[in-house]
């Protein structure tokens, strides 16, 4: 079970399954509302319970991102399409047992750092 929240702690949540994805975006969307690349897992919906009140934005035609309305802090990705739900690693609560398994949208990445080897690197999605 791992459980997160935002900073001001309005909205928390618990993830009740396996994160099937764990990776890293870069992509100018992410670097843009995080700050820097946006580390993230992947679960089923049903598998993340949300207590508290999201915030959404329609970033695109194909995916939204949840955000608290208080405190700003980016919790959640969400594809239109897919019925899977990301969630911000950097949320979480203690340590996690996760290891990043890829880098997204590589080549979007900013100029001023470097990727370093061991996950998997992939210039798009």
């Amino acid at each position: 079970m791992l459980n997160g929240s935002c900073l001001c702690r309005d909205i928390t949540f618990e993830v009740s399954g396996t994160p099937q994805s764990v990776a890293a975006c870069h992509c100018g969307q992410c670097r843009k509302q995080s700050g820097h690349f946006w580390a993230s897992a992947a679960v089923p919906q049903a598998d993340l319970a949300i207590t508290g009140t999201s915030a959404w934005f329609e970033a695109s035609d194909t995916a939204k991102r949840g955000f608290c309305s208080r405190c700003g802090s980016f919790l959640f990705w969400k594809a239109h399409d897919e019925d899977t739900i990301s969630f911000a690693l950097g949320a979480l609560d203690g340590p996690t047992g996760l290891r990043l398994t890829r880098h997204i949208f590589c080549d979007d990445k900013g100029d001023y750092y470097q990727i370093e080897q061991g996950a998997a690197q992939h210039a798009q999605s």
